[in-house]
């Protein structure tokens, strides 16, 4: 069955050339962009004619279901620009396509500050990105969105990884992370939640010992320890957001 590979972008043009190299298989290629102010878009229109630009944006969830309506074929494989196909996980969605409808979760190894992370919880880090199309689709989450799948879909497993090339230095990962708190902090305060710094800091310190420890973040060297560090600061910046949005208001609006 043909496939449908749907990428959502916005100023990738440092990592896109090498993820689609890794597609090229695909009997289609989709690339929505969100208002790229880089080479993005050129770079897409070097392996498909089908992008598209829509920089309303509202969040990781919506854009995605956008990016599913492009896709003409019968099953889609979601990819981001940071990722690359490996050709053992290429042959098993090439095999897994022939059965019957269901959805597929793919391993994902993460190379981060110079290795692989092979434990701190990132490995397998399993994600569901194959699925047939109009079958499942995205929630509308602003960040940390997922698949919805019915209950009729079974999900099975894929072999082989899919390459995540997450953060490409200290600058990038703190952007990043910024940007994930702030969404993750808006979203809770549109659903009435609130935070305490307390809380913040129980759940950083929760952070640290679960990754460096309990899974063994410690048999990533340096990268591993430097991880559950920055993991416990953007755990914490979360709930920090969250506190700032609905304790510290100014005096007109109190």
């Amino acid at each position: 069955m043909p496939i449908s590979a749907v990428l959502i972008v916005k100023n990738e043009a440092h990592h896109l050339r090498e993820c689609l190299e890794t597609l090229t298989w695909a009997d289609e290629i989709a690339v929505l962009d969100a208002g790229s102010q880089d080479e993005t878009c050129e770079i897409a229109r070097e392996f498909t004619d089908n992008v598209s630009v829509n920089a309303d944006w509202q969040g990781f969830g919506i854009q995605r279901q956008r990016a599913e309506a492009l896709a003409s074929h019968e099953w889609i494989l979601m990819v981001d620009a940071d990722e690359r196909v490996t050709p053992d996980l290429r042959d098993s969605i090439l095999e897994a396509v022939k059965q019957e409808p269901a959805v597929y979760s793919v391993s994902r190894l993460s190379w981060c500050f110079g290795r692989f992370i092979r434990h701190s919880g990132w490995y397998p880090d399993r994600v569901v990105r194959l699925y047939p199309k109009g079958q499942a689709v995205y929630n509308s989450a602003l960040v940390h969105e997922k698949l919805d799948v019915p209950e009729h879909l079974a999900v099975k497993r894929l072999n082989g990884d899919l390459l995540h090339y997450t953060y490409r230095d200290l600058r990038h990962y703190l952007e990043k992370s910024a940007h994930y708190a702030q969404a993750w902090a808006e979203q809770r305060a549109a659903q009435g939640k609130t935070a305490t710094l307390w809380q913040g800091l129980n759940h950083g310190l929760g952070c640290f010992i679960r990754m460096y420890l309990l899974k063994a973040g410690f048999k990533d060297g340096k990268q591993g320890f430097l991880l559950a560090l920055l993991s416990a600061h953007s755990t914490f910046n979360k709930y920090a957001d969250l506190w700032i949005r609905t304790h510290t208001l100014p005096p007109e609006k109190r």
